[in-house]
């Protein structure tokens, strides 16, 4: 596939996949006041409300929180490191973004991460493993990767994804609880009513799986769109497919790294040998598969 096509592909299926999972949302609020009290419209309120919520409040985290959970230092002039430090600046005029902040971590396994609301709070993160395992060309690709996430607005779309998950299961635990210390109170006298509230009870029990699967499809999918606009951006792909093979033959895990910021890194950074399904990252072997066709 072209490059510019994969670009507009992955932004359309980005579009399809959030879209759903709003709508997702809003359908298992209306769902538990289905179920209790005979009215999903209560439901679509209470699902705008916490979703609406949630998102706000993961938004405003800072940056700065997220560099100290992985014991990231932040650079602040070319003295310190001044390829890496002219290879954001470069990349970042390119991109037309403002320059983002710059931080080390101190860990021998190769890999980066990108973090940041919007362009002008972006920050991007590598290893020490990183500068030292990459040749230039190489590292420059995986910078350009973090910038296309940065370009894309793909950390602000993570964090609203993570807090639509955590929405859901808000409303998932409300609906338990609501089983538990009570009964459905919905309108019986039909069996298309009963076979509503028995759909509405199965979402409600299968609603956080479903949350998470969604979570990680956009996840997967924006990995993939940041290949494609760093491809744009270096007019080298193959640069970038050598980087992700160096990283992923790389069987040593991040050591500050948690499951919290885990999907934020250009490779898994746990090493872990998840199903495709439930993996925060696309398989390494069809993300060079693309690359190394454009």
């Amino acid at each position: 596939m072209h490059l510019y096509q994969q670009i507009s592909h992955n932004k359309r299926k980005t579009i399809f996949i959030v879209t759903g999972f709003v709508l997702f949302v809003l359908a298992v609020g209306a769902a538990i006041t289905y179920l209790y009290i005979g009215d999903y419209i209560s439901g679509l309120i209470l699902a705008a409300l916490v979703g609406g919520g949630y998102t706000l409040i993961m938004l405003f985290g800072s940056t700065n929180v997220v560099m100290r959970m992985n014991h990231a230092r932040e650079i602040r002039n070319s003295d310190d490191h001044a390829y890496l430090w002219n290879t954001v600046d470069s990349l970042s005029m390119v991109a037309q973004i403002p320059k983002p902040r710059i931080f080390i971590i101190n860990d021998q396994s190769p890999n980066a991460f990108a973090t940041g609301t919007s362009p002008k709070k972006a920050a991007v993160a590598v290893t020490t493993g990183l500068l030292d395992q990459l040749n230039r060309e190489e590292l420059e690709g995986v910078i350009a990767h973090e910038i296309a996430h940065v370009r894309n607005y793909d950390i602000r779309l993570a964090t609203v994804a993570i807090a639509l998950v955590s929405a859901v299961a808000i409303l998932s635990d409300i609906g338990a609880r609501s089983m538990y210390y009570g009964r459905a109170r919905g309108n019986r006298d039909s069996k298309q009513n009963g076979i509503i509230m028995i759909l509405s009870l199965l979402l409600i029990i299968i609603s956080p799986l479903v949350a998470t699967m969604i979570q990680l499809a956009i996840s997967r999918n924006r990995e993939f769109l940041a290949d494609a606009t760093a491809a744009e951006l270096t007019r080298n792909p193959n640069a970038l497919a050598n980087a992700l093979r160096k990283i992923t033959n790389s069987s040593t895990p991040v050591k500050e790294a948690s499951s919290t910021s885990a999907s934020l890194y250009f490779a898994d950074p746990l090493k872990k040998k998840a199903a495709s399904l439930f993996s925060t990252h696309p398989q390494p072997e069809a993300r060079i598969k693309r690359l190394e066709s454009m």
